[in-house]
């Protein structure tokens, strides 16, 4: 019988998202830590490409994470399930959506680096989902660490409830344990029963009757008496661990595995996942993983859509039990879809199973309808339930995608809707007033591969550009317009005559039309004809190609014939009129102001604050965040922040990151306005 097969319950299921800054050692620690707990045969190299975890083309070729992986083992009649996720900040959404199928967290720090940019981010997202976190500083058999000083950095950093449940020993070839079992191995530094101490009173403070035994007892306390406080220590925030290891070396591999199976909660034990039940107004949903009875409640985190099994969505058991066979609903669709199969994931390798239970973590197949962040259940009460999404950062990075050859836009949108689907932090928008398809994700290196992949796989090569903007168009004082439209051609003519005023509104009141004509002067079956042709301009723009906004539109008189009159005259002479009317109201361009946010260093706030004065951007606030970290909030026109990813990184060190979205239009200045009207080409009327 296959790891994957054994009978298990939730008490002896661990999932853990194993987290981190690219080469702090994540996919390496996990082969080894497959290697010891004998669920592979033989360890993988990243360098080679012959890991569990990162098996894609691209990742072999790359040599480093670019997507989560799954995989799991066993160890002391424990089923351990780890995620294996991305390090490159470009690839920071895909490891936050996976944070809602696990309890714990572990962050693997490179003994080399100390904290950096991703960890610090991932640990914010896992604080505030109040999941258990670890920290793993891996490497500590490397020459020239100071393993003192990265502790020192990881409690200045997230704070004095980060304590050692080991120490390294023999310059990194070894580590001295300080709470199973206070060790006779001397540490490089602190001491074993310094470490013990302050770990048991940590734990202590949360339990008053524990406090007093152990006032009374000294550190006499057995192991039983402090699971219970340990996990409620975690769960609060109160203790994150800390353990040195080294995944090349195999030095505290065995101390690490001790942890996972005895010390992180299970799904018992953990901080449940927020629920809630939609509807007119919103209530929590208390989820039940020990009740045996409960109906099945899972949670799609992770989506992949191979060319040859299709669609594999990964989902998190959160409640009750599934057989394969049974049938499921996805989110409200009424339609129940019946499952063929359930499989555990160890790398590419599918294992089929027969039934999963609360907390399993196991996927299905060919199902096309399932989307990430979708709600399974097998009752109809369930409907409504949705999940506490994942906060994923906004992409910054967009670039407009054109065709190198015709006829291939069904295979374009195929590629596109394909990699959406796996992507949580891509976005694919369409402008239809540049006439646009813009790809939008964290950066122009994830960008950039994922284009590799439309090519390699799809088949489909784009040009990229940078978007273009959106301005807007406006009027600032008030104006009447007038135009008699007149056509003879032998036959029956066109004849229709408009009288308008247009006035400023409010800017973002959008457009108002409104019809004053008094009598007959307009027969009412034509007003909407004038309305048509002023909507026509709105949408084309008149002095800059851009469309109109914030402007009211009062038709008030006009002329008609009995028998030339037709629509398209009054369309004709309600466009005409309204530019005449426009040209007399001071037309002005709106540029589109963005909000950003900037995260950085402290030592970087002068560069950056500079930099954005020097872009017309105003300063809105700021404020001091852990971590020796500061953040700024400014307003900035969309225009000249161009590839402002790439400017954080050259100001920062590659340390810093933001986020951005529009905030407001405000007028641009005459020298963009002149630069537009210059460019634009006005269509020729037919």
């Amino acid at each position: 019988m296959s790891q994957a097969q054994k009978l298990h319950a939730a008490p002896s299921v661990r999932n853990i998202a194993v987290v981190g800054h690219a080469g702090a050692g994540k996919t390496t620690l996990i082969e080894a830590l497959l290697l010891k707990t004998g669920a592979i045969r033989s360890a993988g190299r990243v360098d080679k490409g012959t890991t569990v975890c990162d098996f894609s083309d691209q990742e072999k070729r790359l040599q480093h994470s670019l997507d989560v992986s799954l995989c799991h083992f066993e160890h002391d009649g424990v089923s351990v399930n780890l995620l294996d996720t991305p390090g490159y900040p470009d690839f920071l959404g895909r490891t936050l959506a996976v944070l809602p199928a696990v309890e714990t967290v572990a962050f693997v720090v490179n003994a080399n680096n100390g904290v950096e940019l991703v960890t610090q981010r991932a640990m914010d997202a896992a604080a505030d989902r109040k999941l258990c976190r670890l920290i793993v500083v891996n490497r500590i058999d490397a020459p020239d660490t100071n393993l003192e000083s990265v502790l020192a950095q990881i409690r200045d950093t997230f704070g004095r409830e980060c304590l050692p449940l080991n120490l390294p020993a023999r310059q990194g070839q070894a580590v001295a344990d300080c709470f199973f079992e206070p060790s006779d191995e001397t540490p490089d530094f602190s001491s074993v029963e310094a470490a013990h101490t302050e770990i048991l009173d940590q734990i202590v403070e949360l339990d008053d009757d524990l406090m007093e035994q152990y006032l009374e007892q000294g550190e006499d306390i057995a192991l039983e008496q402090l699971h219970e406080p340990f996990e409620r220590a975690l769960r609060r925030g109160h203790l994150i661990p800390v353990c040195f290891v080294s995944a090349e070396t195999g030095a505290g591999l065995r101390q690490l595995l001790r942890v996972f199976s005895q010390l992180m909660p299970n799904p018992l034990e953990g901080n449940p996942a927020e629920f809630r039940l939609g509807g007119n107004e919103e209530a929590s949903f208390k989820i039940s993983p020990s009740t045996q009875t409960a109906h099945f409640v899972g949670h799609v985190f992770k989506v992949n859509v191979d060319p040859y099994v299709g669609r594999l969505a990964a989902f998190r058991v959160h409640q009750g039990q599934l057989k394969s066979g049974d049938p499921i609903y996805v989110g409200d669709r009424r339609k129940a879809i019946k499952l063929a199969h359930l499989y555990r994931v160890q790398g590419k390798t599918l294992e089929e199973v027969p039934t999963v239970v609360p907390g399993d973590i196991c996927a299905v197949s060919k199902i096309e309808d399932i989307q990430f962040d979708d709600v399974l259940h097998t009752s109809h009460d369930e409907d409504q339930l949705r999940i506490r999404s994942a906060v994923i950062p906004a992409p910054m990075h967009g670039v407009a995608l054109e065709l190198n050859q015709r006829g291939q836009e069904k295979k374009l949108s195929d590629a596109l809707h394909k990699l959406t689907a796996e992507d949580p932090s891509l976005q694919i928008e369409f402008n239809p007033q540049t006439n646009e398809t813009v790809l939008r994700g964290m950066g122009e290196y994830h960008l950039r591969l994922l284009l590799e992949r439309m090519k390699d796989e799809f088949g489909v090569e784009v040009s990229t550009r940078r978007p273009k903007i959106a301005y807007r168009e406006t009027v600032t004082r008030n104006a009447e317009g007038h135009h008699r439209h007149k056509k003879q051609t032998g036959g029956a003519g066109q004849f229709g005559e408009v009288y308008l005023k247009i006035e400023p509104m409010e800017r973002g009141a959008g457009f108002e039309f409104v019809n004053k004509v008094v009598g007959a002067s307009i027969p009412g079956q034509f007003i909407p004809a004038v309305e048509k042709g002023v909507r026509q301009v709105l949408s084309e723009g008149a002095v800059t190609g851009n469309p109109l906004q914030d402007l009211r539109v009062i038709v008030y008189d006009g002329k008609h014939h009995p028998v030339d009159s037709k629509e398209v005259a009054f369309v004709a002479a309600g466009k005409k009129a309204f530019m005449d009317a426009i040209a007399k109201a001071k037309p002005i361009v709106l540029e589109p102001i963005a909000r950003i946010e900037v995260t950085t260093p402290n030592e970087y706030v002068g560069d950056i604050t500079g930099h954005l004065s020097g872009i017309r951007g105003r300063i809105a606030g700021s404020g001091t965040l852990a971590g020796n970290r500061a953040e700024i909030q400014a307003q900035v026109p969309l225009s000249e922040l161009g590839d402002y990813q790439a400017t954080i990184k050259s100001l920062t060190g590659g340390e810093g990151s933001f986020t951005m979205e529009f905030d407001h239009y405000q007028t641009a200045p005459p020298i963009v306005q002149k630069a537009l009207e210059k460019d634009f080409k006005p269509q020729a009327d037919d």
